[in-house]
């Protein structure tokens, strides 16, 4: 549940970071005041630890592709 709730959050800030080099448009800065607000803030520190947290993901073995691998 962890990496879907931290992929949601990448998919945001990915999103964010696309209008920003696009449109010149900060979204988040634009729905919650400025950079510098602090809810602003914390959205970009959210983004920045699920992106941190995602790193683990290209390192981790896929269930899926382990359970499919065993039944051959």
């Amino acid at each position: 549940m962890l990496d879907k709730i931290a992929l949601v959050i990448l998919i945001i800030g990915g999103i964010n970071w696309g209008s920003i080099g696009l449109f010149q448009f900060d979204i988040v800065s634009w729905i919650f005041g400025g950079q510098s607000a602090t809810v602003s803030r914390i959205i970009y520190t959210l983004v920045a630890l699920a992106a941190i947290w995602c790193i683990s993901l290209l390192f981790r073995e896929n269930a899926v592709t382990e359970e499919s691998d065993s039944r051959q």
